[in-house]
């Protein structure tokens, strides 16, 4: 569903999205026009992971503070996610959290080590261990709607993306217990045992439907679901055993009539079954140019991309020459926000993304 078809009746904003000058710079502002694939001033530029270890002052308020403790501190959250947007001028904010956020907020004893990422103390392999994830509560993550409320007031006409992992994603983590290079774990459970992978996704997409509701009704004006593993599926594997529970996650939230994005790396051949699988806007890695993304994707989609992060550590031209070559594939399309392929990298110049956001506005303004 594209921000120009939304169904009648449903909300055009949050029910507590600001009425206010700001409230209106917000939903005419040049990311969420993209995401409704309408006429924009200028490509909106914003980043994954754009707040982050790239950032001096990011590493300076993080200092000796544990990384999901800091995802739980809404006034340490609020300046995080403000940060890029002060420094680069991006078109929008990405709330600061973890994807594993809700699984702790849970009861999942879930620790993010530096050097390794998520690592479950307790994997999830049998249907027993399948009891243990219960509904996630709002209460359970009052945090997040202190710091979004903090961020919406903060923010004036910059737009707030919420964001949680995907169910597959998620269930990946969950089974292997850490951070896995071929999924092997995983595999063998969505093959060997279907019955209980199936049960696992669906409750997983409750469970991040139900994050996403907390961000939304706080006031996040769109909404991104990162699938960060499900590059390592077959299309005929994502089709039966993926796409049910990442549709379930976009239809849950699809009320709130907020942008929805989807983004995954190494999709190349899953973007047509992405495009089914309800987000507004579909996210491209650096290995599809974004033109052919939009065509596997279909229409009525618009594409969010696709630089490549390693790009940023060449010389200010180079940057410039690949951005411009993005851009000349972009054009016509009928919506397109413009993005790294995947998150920025941590030893990334600052400089080089702030100067890369003024090339984009400028080239295309």
């Amino acid at each position: 569903m594209s921000g120009n078809d939304r169904p009648v009746g449903q909300p055009t904003q949050t029910p507590n999205a600001p009425v206010d000058s700001a409230g209106d710079a917000v939903l005419d502002g040049a990311f969420l026009r993209a995401c409704r694939r309408e006429p924009v001033p200028h490509t909106p530029v914003w980043f994954m992971r754009q707040a982050g270890r790239s950032l001096p002052e990011y590493r300076k308020v993080r200092e000796g503070i544990r990384m999901l403790d800091s995802c739980m501190r809404p006034d340490l959250v609020a300046e995080i996610t403000l940060q890029p947007v002060r420094r680069h001028g991006v078109d929008a904010a990405i709330y600061f959290s973890d994807i594993v956020v809700p699984l702790k907020a849970i009861g999942v004893d879930v620790d993010i080590k530096p050097g390794v990422g998520p690592v479950v103390e307790k994997p999830v392999r049998s249907r027993a261990d399948l009891e243990r994830l219960r509904t996630l509560e709002p209460e359970d993550v009052a945090y997040v709607t202190e710091a979004i409320g903090i961020l919406t007031r903060e923010l004036g006409g910059t737009p707030l993306i919420g964001f949680a992992g995907a169910p597959f994603t998620l269930a990946s983590y969950l089974v292997e217990g850490g951070p896995s290079k071929n999924h092997e774990r995983t595999k063998a459970l969505m093959y060997g045992e279907p019955e209980l992978w199936a049960d696992l996704v669906d409750r997983l997409a409750d469970i991040t439907a139900g994050f996403l509701k907390v961000q939304i009704e706080a006031g996040a004006s769109a909404v991104q679901l990162f699938d960060s593993w499900v590059g390592a599926l077959a299309p005929e594997d994502y089709r039966r055993s993926v796409l049910p529970a990442s549709k379930k996650v976009f239809e849950a939230v699809a009320p709130y009539g907020v942008p929805r994005i989807h983004f995954g790396v190494g999709t190349g051949e899953l973007l047509p079954l992405m495009g089914e699988a309800g987000a507004d806007v579909v996210g491209a890695d650096w290995r599809v140019p974004v033109d052919e993304a939009a065509r596997r994707v279909g229409p009525g989609k618009a594409i969010q991309g696709n630089l490549d992060p390693a790009v940023l550590f060449a010389p200010r031209e180079t940057v410039e020459q690949h951005a411009e070559r993005i851009l000349r594939a972009a054009h016509g399309l009928e919506g397109h926000i413009f993005n790294l392929g995947h998150g920025v990298l941590p030893d990334t110049d600052p400089q080089a993304l702030t100067d890369l956001v003024s090339y984009v506005h400028e080239h295309t303004s």
